[in-house]
């Protein structure tokens, strides 16, 4: 009677350990599947919250606007430079006797007002307008070059938060599975069936989970400040990213990707602009062989004596100036601005390549993450899923220890990780491709 009480107690406390486990493993089993639901849930409707960022970056970001009064201050230039010198008038006294100071003595004493005005070589104010609106035509490029960098800046806060939205959660969900691991194996430890090898190691690997989590909230504090500071918001305005990851298809291929950027990179744009100012300096210098000439207008009033009527004065006079130094001036100027026009022709020409090899590089980083993000998908997280399940469903008949199951959750973890990541650093490098061709290419 007694042994069969005894077997009775210790067939209950199997049945007790058995539902404990069961109880342990179903709740984990609901948390992997809630886990690989959100894994591959790429929700659409992020165009809107991140165009909604980038329209009040583009109204608010303080660079922007200083670009915006920069050009500005650069379209009051043409006018400007088209315009002539202003006139000069000049009061005077000729001729006054010292003895008296009268101005009825002497017939050469008068007083004379004169204008006098310079008028360029015909060509050389048009020449100064057209560079004044090549050089505003720089200025407007490298504006528009401004936008398309922040515009980046903006999509890749955006993406670092989406990931570090993700990454915390899988780390609360990481975190929890292990509590309970733990748990797990201190019970079996305390009842003399588990290892205390496996309380360490599950210990070690929540404090190593409760550290990464304390490193990525930094993170995203951080990320937050930087898209705030993009948006002219205080750094620690709550933003309220709802998103999600969503891979981007690049259809476009690398010659119509150069052609793109050919036909609409803004520094690239500019720098054309550039080559036409510096030929249109030369243009100007080679003018300077040619003199400007100065007209004067002058009208000299005299007083009449006691014993005769004086007529008043009228004066013109007509002064150019002579290039006599034209070997070390004039040439020497037209040598420089010659020397300007083809340092502009190489810069354009280096810019471009740099561009060229700038979308080759991205294309190659995009490819190498779409080909990483296939795999975890359609490889290393279902496979690690399918392993981590057999290792919980040996735990469950005691053939696999929970140390297994730790590893094999753990390597699913990481799996999860580097694939968000994945994704936010292919969007990153689409960002930045759209910045080198220098429009939107979807």
């Amino acid at each position: 009677m007694g042994n069969e009480k005894l077997k009775w107690m210790f067939m209950n406390k199997l049945s007790e350990r058995a539902i404990k486990r069961s109880i342990i493993v179903l709740s984990i089993s609901l948390i992997l599947i809630a886990c690989s639901a959100r894994a591959f849930s790429l929700e659409r409707g992020t165009s809107s919250e991140i165009e909604k960022l980038i329209e009040e970056a583009l109204l608010k970001n303080p660079e922007l606007k200083a670009s915006e009064e920069r050009i500005q201050a650069y379209e009051q230039k043409p006018d400007q430079a088209r315009s002539f010198d202003d006139p000069r008038l000049t009061l005077s006294f000729m001729n006054l006797p010292v003895d008296t100071f009268r101005f009825d003595q002497e017939a050469m004493t008068q007083k004379q007002v004169s204008l006098m005005q310079k008028f360029p070589y015909p060509g050389k104010l048009d020449l100064k307008g057209d560079m004044a609106m090549k050089d505003l035509a720089v200025v407007i490029k490298e504006g528009e070059q401004k936008k398309n960098r922040v515009i980046a800046q903006v999509k890749t806060a955006y993406h670092n938060l989406l990931f570090l939205k993700k990454a915390i959660i899988l780390n609360e969900e990481s975190r929890g599975l292990l509590a309970g691991f733990l748990q797990t194996a201190e019970t079996e430890y305390a009842v003399g069936r588990g290892l205390q090898q496996s309380i360490l190691k599950a210990q070690m690997e929540l404090s190593k989970i409760i550290q990464r989590g304390i490193a990525l909230r930094q993170q995203q504090e951080t990320a937050t400040a930087r898209l705030n500071f993009l948006l002219n918001r205080p750094v620690d305005s709550h933003l309220g990213i709802t998103g999600d990851l969503e891979q981007s298809i690049i259809s476009l291929t690398y010659q119509e990707l150069c052609a793109l950027a050919e036909e609409s990179h803004p520094a690239l744009s500019g720098l054309e602009e550039k080559i036409e100012r510096a030929s249109l300096a030369r243009k100007l210098a080679e003018r300077e062989y040619y003199p400007d000439m100065d007209v004067g207008l002058s009208y000299g009033q005299r007083d009449d004596s006691s014993t005769a009527e004086r007529p008043d004065f009228f004066s013109a006079s007509v002064t150019l100036n002579i290039p006599l130094w034209q070997k070390t001036k004039e040439s020497r100027k037209v040598s420089e601005e010659s020397a300007n026009e083809r340092h502009a022709l190489e810069q354009y020409q280096a810019f471009k390549n740099n561009i060229l090899f700038r979308l080759k590089e991205l294309l190659a980083e995009i490819e190498m993450y779409r080909q990483e993000i296939e795999l975890f998908k359609t490889g290393l997280i279902p496979q690690s899923t399918s392993s981590f399940e057999a290792s919980m469903s040996g735990y469950r008949v005691n053939t696999v220890d929970v140390l297994t199951v730790i590893n094999n959750q753990l390597t699913l973890y990481n799996y999860k990780i580097e694939y968000y990541r994945a994704i936010a650093d292919h969007e990153n490098s689409v960002a930045a491709l759209e910045e080198t061709v220098g429009r939107k290419i979807f």
